[in-house]
């Protein structure tokens, strides 16, 4: 093999690898944490669907709904909460808007004021549960009832959960900036999807 022929051979060699190389680090740098984000929280929702499929066959077969004897649940206080726990779907997002421009001092404000008022609809909820005339084993009304709004009282703390971390982290300067903020826009996304399923669920136990 003549050296020019050599040469020829290294120089594709070196190129094949500069192009694995590149490719390499493209695929270190792909973000799929969105994707995962989506694909909890599609998951999430089948499991939340399943239990509104359960409520909606359980009350189409009854013949009273609310089975006879039940107390009618009141709707001052699940109504005050779910104006607030609405409400800071449009707080949180603030939050996202003041990253996206280097104000982490905005940031940790309006999450700390979205994270209290997720406390709040928490201590709502428990409040209601304290008071209400039914249990758990009352009938199939109050199983269904404390099971959806006790499963989604659990996302509601995970999500303070996320908020929290979201706080400390912010702690270390610079951790989020315009750039890099995504832990940020995760703790958004979940907060608004937790905000439609508690809608849902308002509209199901409460007014329908």
């Amino acid at each position: 093999m003549t050296g020019s022929t050599l040469d020829s051979a290294k120089t594709v060699l070196n190129h094949h690898h500069d192009a694995e190389v590149v490719a390499a680090h493209g695929a270190e740098h792909q973000d799929f944490r969105l994707l995962g984000i989506i694909v909890f929280l599609v998951a999430e929702g089948m499991i939340f669907l399943g239990l509104f499929m359960a409520y909606l066959t359980f009350r189409s077969v009854a013949t009273e709904w609310p089975p006879a004897g039940t107390p009618r649940l009141e709707l001052l206080l699940p109504g005050i909460n779910t104006a607030i726990l609405v409400s800071s779907s449009f707080v949180i997002h603030k939050a996202d808007t003041a990253i996206k421009k280097n104000d982490v001092k905005g940031l940790r404000l309006w999450f700390g004021i979205t994270a209290a008022m997720g406390a709040v609809f928490l201590a709502g909820q428990l409040y209601e549960y304290f008071h209400l005339e039914f249990g758990l084993t009352t009938n199939l009304f109050a199983s269904t009832f404390y099971v959806l709004t006790g499963f989604h009282g659990l996302h509601v703390l995970f999500g303070l959960v996320l908020m929290l971390g979201v706080l400390w982290r912010s702690l270390k300067p610079d951790h989020y900036n315009s750039k890099s903020h995504f832990g940020v826009e995760a703790a958004e996304i979940y907060w608004h999807f937790v905000d439609i399923v508690w809608v849902i669920l308002f509209l199901m136990l409460y007014i329908l």
